[in-house]
């Protein structure tokens, strides 16, 4: 390689770039590191996990059993105290029963006494309960197992795009990067020429005080120096607004006193070619995996709407304790052979006509499946024509980059032959400020040229499903 190509490749490829003091430096590593943990795309990404992770959760406690605890406490208005009933054994007594009839007057009338209390109790001013239920479902129209299989479906799902979002997080840190390299290279370069300009003005300035030049020679040269000097505040400005663009991908808030140092990837490293092979792509390609998951989860919603045709049998069982008084403040103690109510019950329960609502839901589901099968064919289609076009850009950037490599070759020796002409004057100074020109423009082009090679190059990877 020339001399000066060597000078430029070092330039473009590992910038050394002027440290502020106290100032906080970031290599590529780092900001990728920093920007996985506090980008708020990777962050909602996590929370989107955790809750998919809690639907897995909430799934199996679905066939778990439901214990529940009621009470209630009931005021009937307009009802008069009930009291305990005698009115039966008293018209015994009175008839003199227990004499003729002992038996009616000792058991039958207390009986009919006891019931017409009981059903007294109905009007008393004040109810209460308390209970608990246990329900266990034992079938559910096979719902709930679907329901747990759709439900890790979407956890992984969840976790994919959580990868997916580290993948393009990680991508535009390292695009954004190479980027702020470029423009350190630029702004190098810039310096470099403004450095040779301000030389080549003292050169001027001295053969004009001695007649050698006149004074369109210096308002010539002092133009390209202010050209110079516009486009490097306007190349700083611009490196000002990308830094920002990369702590604001990091997570970070803007700071002043902050650089970055890393390096471009060099095209002469001979880096392996992406796999193109779309049977792989289609196994890395996060996308595909993530649209796979909606196939799965369509298809079983499928099983869950055809439920509808299915019995739900559940088993229940429970106690219940009743407490009725004529005040509020009267509770009786719990009397397990009167007052609680002991139960186990199976239910099954079974739709027979809805209106056709299962049918519908069955066909919506059907169609739902199909419509997310029509998109991944779309996607994988998508996918060949972009690795096609990142291909081709790929291609280009390597052809654009060997014939900038010229382009600087040609333009330092050109410069170096009209500057030698120059100072011993058979060259005029148009002559050397149009070569100094095309030197400089050649050199920003080769910068350009890598980061164009670097940018496809990582568009390639990211296309096949490699990033």
């Amino acid at each position: 390689m020339p001399r000066h190509l060597g000078t430029i490749s070092a330039i473009a490829l590992c910038i050394s770039v002027p440290q502020i003091v106290g100032a906080t430096t970031y290599t590529r590593e780092e900001a990728v590191k920093i920007a996985l943990e506090k980008s708020s795309d990777v962050k909602s990404a996590e929370e989107n996990l955790v809750s998919a992770n809690s639907q897995v959760d909430a799934g199996y406690g679905t066939a778990m059993p439901s214990i529940d605890l009621s009470a209630t406490v009931k005021r009937i208005f307009d009802l008069p105290d009930v009291t305990e009933s005698t009115m039966f054994s008293d018209a015994a007594a009175g008839m003199n029963a227990a004499a003729t009839e002992p038996y009616a007057a000792t058991v039958m009338a207390p009986m009919l006494d006891g019931m017409a209390s009981k059903m007294a109790q109905q009007g008393y001013r004040w109810q209460s309960s308390v209970g608990i239920t246990a329900t266990q479902i034992l079938y559910g129209q096979g719902n709930v197992g679907t329901g747990i299989e759709i439900a890790k479906v979407y956890k992984h799902q969840k976790e994919v795009e959580l990868d997916q979002a580290k993948a393009t997080v990680r991508y535009d840190v390292e695009t954004s990067f190479d980027q702020l390299i470029f423009l350190d290279s630029s702004i190098s370069i810039l310096e470099t020429s403004i450095e040779q300009t301000q030389k080549h003005i003292d050169f001027v300035n001295q053969s004009v005080e001695s007649g050698l030049a006149s004074e369109l020679d210096q308002v010539r040269a002092q133009l390209e120096l202010d050209q110079l000097k516009s486009k490097l505040d306007k190349t700083k400005k611009d490196r000002v607004l990308a830094r920002n663009k990369l702590l604001n991908t990091m997570g970070l808030d803007w700071e002043t006193d902050v650089e970055f140092n890393g390096e471009l990837r060099d095209p002469d490293m001979n880096a392996p070619y992406p796999d193109t092979s779309m049977a792989n792509v289609k196994k890395r390609r996060r996308e595909l995996a993530v649209i796979s998951a909606y196939e799965e989860m369509a298809d079983k919603k499928i099983s869950v709407e055809r439920g509808g045709y299915k019995p739900t049998i559940v088993l229940l069982g429970g106690l219940l304790y009743g407490n009725n008084q004529n005040n509020f403040y009267k509770w009786d103690a719990p009397d397990w052979d009167k007052n609680i109510n002991k139960y186990i019950a199976l239910n099954l329960t079974m739709n027979l006509f809805n209106g056709m609502k299962t049918k519908e839901a069955v066909v919506q589901a059907k169609s739902a499946l199909r419509t997310t099968q029509i998109q991944k064919e779309t996607v994988e289609r998508g996918f060949r024509m972009q690795i096609e076009a990142c291909a081709r850009t790929l291609e280009d950037a390597v052809n654009q980059l060997e014939i900038q490599k010229r382009q600087v070759d040609l333009a330092q020796r050109n410069f170096d032959l009209t500057e030698a002409s120059y100072k011993v004057g058979r060259s005029t100074q148009l002559d050397f400020l149009d070569a100094s020109l095309k030197l400089r423009s050649a050199k920003l082009d080769h910068m350009q040229a890598i980061l164009n090679w670097n940018n496809a190059y990582n568009a390639l990877l990211q296309a096949t499903g490699e990033y």
